[in-house]
């Protein structure tokens, strides 16, 4: 993944944020949306690809862009650092490996001896049972 390549296919839009606020709100555009083109990339490999579609599907809407919003912060320029920082994190856990599961390792002490204390502890547990009349 080539982040300085990714940075110039990026696509700001900013609009007006929603919610209260009053009239700064009303008349700043301090929302900020991040478009990528997943597809049309030439900052990443094809299994990048393959992997950010597969594992983004929910945020890459019908076109095959990834879009992304920001408006917590009132300033423009806070809320476009955090969204491309939020986006590129994005990126990296998408395309990250997944670690394979090793399995249970072997058992190293005598499994006979595991079981049979195994079974002599469920006995002293069912003895401990009150005794119903149908098990006479």
């Amino acid at each position: 993944m080539e982040r300085s390549i990714i940075e110039h296919e990026i696509t700001y839009q900013t609009s007006r944020s929603g919610g209260s606020g009053g009239q700064h709100v009303n008349k700043v555009e301090t929302k900020v949306s991040i478009r990528f083109d997943v597809d049309a990339s030439v900052g990443l490999s094809d299994r990048e690809k393959n992997l950010i579609r597969k594992r983004l599907k929910n945020r890459i809407n019908k076109d095959g862009t990834l879009v992304i919003d920001e408006q917590q912060s009132r300033s423009q320029q806070r809320n476009k650092k955090t969204v491309t920082d939020r986006f590129f994190a994005l990126l990296e856990k998408a395309t990250r490996k997944t670690k394979r599961s090793k399995g249970a390792p072997k058992l190293r002490a005598n499994p006979r001896k595991r079981l049979e204390s195994k079974r002599r502890h469920s006995e002293k547990k069912a003895l401990r049972k009150k005794i119903r009349r149908q098990d006479l």
